[in-house]
């Protein structure tokens, strides 16, 4: 059931900010000595990550803690909170990565969810929404992507209207060890391809989730990618690979030299730590905040 869009009441706040309170408490505990960051890198921690070990209230005082500014993907009944702790929510949910643009038949069915997300988004201040091609059903990538461009121009218009962002994400289909660490059969699996789409729609509300993990998967060249579509990056997400772990020396991607660009190309969004972790995730949060924070 999705219960993103169920109103909240007074008594529903009053409950949410107790139980924030009380993670705040834990995180002020466990997150001692934190040091402040220098604020270049605007850092968001993603949700569905660490659901196991924190609830929405206690993952928002978490990251209050750490120095991040947003808890992302979460639902809209939460926004509130996260704006009463002085965070936001830097990129909503939609439609999912199965039933995207690519196919016609879905169109529908994604422009029901988009068109309401985009007004929850509007009205609550959050900047971006994300989005997918979906998977190939065996549709041809040429055909896959005019069909991407010609159902994103029937809904851009109304993200423009309502001054929210599109954020197609690019996935990798090349891990199939696990359904979150790749997706075999995804169309959008190239930085380029999803970079055409977007080019080809010409609007400043479409751009690119340029997800490290996935382009490091699927392309690599990181950096010099950052630099060439750099007007085109709407959100990022980091993950070390191989495996979606930790952002520690035992992955292979350097975060430290591609936050660094980041800041070079005059990047001002968001990027949202969405690992999944193998280890104590308190301290492999605080360790990937810190490598991001140049």
């Amino acid at each position: 059931m999705d219960t993103t869009h169920v109103p909240m009441t007074r008594r529903d706040t009053l409950r949410l900010t107790a139980a924030a309170a009380t993670g705040l408490f834990a995180a002020n505990s466990l997150a001692q000595e934190t040091p402040a960051l220098k604020g270049r890198i605007k850092q968001s921690i993603c949700y569905w990550c660490f659901r196991e070990t924190w609830s929405v209230e206690q993952l928002a005082a978490v990251a209050k803690q750490l120095g991040c500014v947003s808890v992302e993907l979460v639902e809209a009944k939460y926004w509130p909170l996260l704006k009463q702790m002085g965070l936001t929510c830097a990129i909503s949910s939609s439609h999912g990565f199965v039933k995207g643009m690519n196919n016609p038949a879905h169109w529908d069915y994604c422009f029901e969810i988009l068109r309401k997300r985009i007004d929850d988004a509007s009205a609550a201040g959050v900047p971006n929404v994300i989005t997918f091609t979906g998977m190939r059903e065996s549709i041809p990538d040429d055909v896959g992507l005019k069909n991407c461009v010609e159902g994103y121009k029937k809904i851009i218009g109304y993200a423009e209207e309502k001054k929210v962002t599109l954020c197609l994400e690019m996935l990798n289909s090349r891990d199939n060890s696990h359904p979150m660490k790749g997706h075999p059969g995804y169309q959008g699996d190239h930085t380029e391809y999803c970079i055409d789409i977007i080019k080809q729609v010409g609007s400043p509300r479409l751009k690119l989730l340029f997800d490290i993990y996935h382009v490091q998967i699927m392309d690599g060249d990181v950096i010099r990618r950052i630099r060439q579509h750099k007007e085109y990056l709407g959100h990022i997400h980091t993950a070390g690979n191989p495996g979606r772990c930790e952002l520690d020396a035992k992955q292979e991607i350097h975060y430290g030299a591609i936050m660094q660009a980041l800041v070079d190309v005059g990047y001002t969004g968001y990027v949202g730590h969405e690992f999944i972790p193998t280890r104590e995730p308190l301290q492999g949060l605080k360790d990937a905040i810190a490598v991001c924070d140049v």
